[in-house]
């Protein structure tokens, strides 16, 4: 395969149209909030519970979060990304004695549970070099354990700010401490086991972290700038849900909260889980809590009631938010393509575990689908038609696809492979065979799930469109491609239509309008930016550029 420069690096290019676009994850979901332990304002990928108890620190009762990741995977949930937020959290530290000074390192994770020991030694260093040291850092389970979680080891660290190995320096690598104030001028001691002489001993970090105060809208909702809070999701691919766990076992998220989160799910193709309030006591107490909400959102869902589930701290049973459930519940009932596709929804049924936390009859699950806000089922229903699982759109959105649940993950689904399957032809901007060649690849992998089964609402020659040449992609941008998507609504002679731009800066993916009466596509006011295609109604061609 041929190698180009770009940036002075050198990259392998692969198959355009003859590489297969590969499907998007469906069900990767975002968990933001409070924990132990852990990584402040970094996202964890995490399998299991298992894995989420290693790097967090399993079930906590000030943090909603961990329950909301143990009801997730209990209900079926495939893979979780964890961004842990704190308020005021102090790191524990480490203090090393070098001679009469103390070299003093810190955690890089604040709390009191971080428990680290270090071990200093001289091993395979010149008996006569007093500036360098090797360092031996631990995570261990708990103080005075000998189960070590996580360890790192850095030799020949030196005191000497000049040298490539400086203590500070080198430790900026580390994911367990860096080192506080000012290094010594002596190196540390040699740790010795206690009350001898003999190597190789521990010293323990001191009590000194707290966990800091409950978090607030502030804390979760972060900074762009700094990748904190919900923003350190930016760089996580094919994230398909993002559920933010209420602030307290007490405090619900804030509106604040919502309309930022659901601003970032709209910028990043993703949906939003809602809590229910914890107010809301009944179905008409939902509906008039809706009104007054007043938030609609077609890359944002909502299921009613709240859950009850066991609390294995407590040893009792306890009402919890429902979205760590609701987001292993969408993660196990099939993919996207096939929710779509299906005759109708998969029934919202929770696991043995859960119940809820009412009774909502069957009326009521019609009026608040009405609403946009969808049921949880503890048994299975007896009733031969229910309604379908709905987005928080609610008749706020210009396609009536978006106010449907499985049909908004289906179009998110295929705009997310598309958009990632056909990065490669950054490579080679301007180039009419790579245009050619991605217009191919888009088709074959649009015609392959309407092999399947989907855009059955229209006649096979007018399921999908796709234009990727000359004629949006001008000379004068040699260094993007444009990509024009059009693919077949749920409800007939309705279309999704978007521009996909690929840049060495990015890639990004505006929604376009499409009147095919008209014959004409212009992009939506909000982008700031107008492109006109006239199509020709007959056959769909080209009539014109812009």
């Amino acid at each position: 395969m041929p190698e180009r420069s770009l940036d002075g690096i050198q990259i392998t290019e692969t198959p355009g149209a003859e590489q297969p676009i590969a499907r998007a994850s469906a069900h990767l979901t975002a968990f933001v909030g409070r924990t132990l332990r852990g990584p402040v304002n970094r996202p964890i990928p995490v399998q299991s519970f298992a894995d989420f108890q290693q790097q967090f620190g399993g079930l906590w009762q000030p943090s909603p979060l961990s329950y909301a990741v143990e009801h997730f995977f209990e209900q079926g949930g495939r893979q979780a990304v964890v961004v842990r937020v704190a308020n005021g959290a102090a790191p524990v530290t480490l203090s090393l004695r070098c001679g009469r000074q103390t070299l003093q390192l810190e955690a890089r994770a604040p709390g009191t549970r971080e428990f680290l020991r270090a071990s200093i030694d001289y091993d395979h260093l010149d008996a006569d070099d007093e500036q360098r040291f090797n360092l031996v850092v631990q995570r261990v389970r708990a103080p005075g354990s000998e189960r070590i979680e996580a360890q790192e080891t850095f030799r020949a660290l030196s005191i000497d700010p000049s040298s490539p190995r400086f203590v500070a320096g080198a430790l900026l690598e580390s994911i367990l401490v860096r080192v506080r104030g000012e290094v010594p001028s002596v190196r540390p001691d040699r740790t010795l086991m206690p009350g001898t002489n003999l190597p190789v001993g521990y010293i323990s970090s001191n009590p000194d972290g707290t966990d800091g105060h409950p978090i607030s809208d502030y804390d979760v909702i972060g900074s762009a700038t700094r990748r904190s809070g919900l923003f350190a999701l930016e760089d996580v691919d094919e994230l398909a849900f993002l559920y933010i766990p209420p602030l307290t076992r007490v405090t619900d998220v804030g509106v604040s909260t919502v309309l930022v989160a659901a601003k970032f799910c709209r910028t990043r193709r993703a949906m939003l889980i809602v809590d229910p309030p914890a107010t809301w006591a009944s179905a008409a107490e939902a509906v008039r809590g809706l009104k007054r909400l007043n938030f609609h959102s077609d890359h944002a869902l909502m299921f009613f009631p709240r859950i009850v589930a066991t609390d294995r701290l407590r040893g009792r049973p306890e009402v919890f938010g429902n979205g760590g459930a609701v987001a292993g519940l969408l993660s196990r009932t099939g993919e996207a393509v096939s929710a779509a596709i299906a005759a109708q929804d998969p029934e919202p049924l929770l696991r043995a575990g859960a119940k809820l936390a009412r009774d909502v009859a069957s009326a009521d699950r019609w009026s608040l689908s009405a609403h946009g806000v969808n049921v949880l089922h503890a048994v299975r229903s007896t009733d031969r038609e229910r309604p379908p699982l709905r987005t928080l759109a609610c008749g706020a959105s210009s396609s009536s696809d978006w106010s449907y649940l499985s049909q908004r993950r289906f179009a998110l689904f295929v705009i997310n492979s598309i958009e990632r399957g056909t990065r490669w032809c950054v490579l080679r901007p301007g180039d009419p065979t790579v245009w050619e060649r991605v217009a191919a690849q888009v088709r074959r992998f649009l015609g392959e799930l309407q092999s399947a089964g989907a855009f059955a609402s229209v006649p096979p020659d007018q399921a999908y469109y796709v234009i990727c040449d000359e004629r949006i992609n001008e000379q004068s941008e040699p260094n993007i491609v444009h990509l024009l998507v059009q693919f077949a609504a749920t409800h007939a002679g309705e279309y999704h239509s978007v521009m996909i731009s690929h840049s060495v800066n990015g890639s990004t993916v505006r929604p376009v309008a499409v009147n095919r009466l008209e014959a004409s596509l212009i992009v939506a006011p909000e982008l700031e930016q107008e492109i006109t295609i006239r199509i020709d109604p007959r056959d769909g061609s080209l009539l014109a550029g812009y």
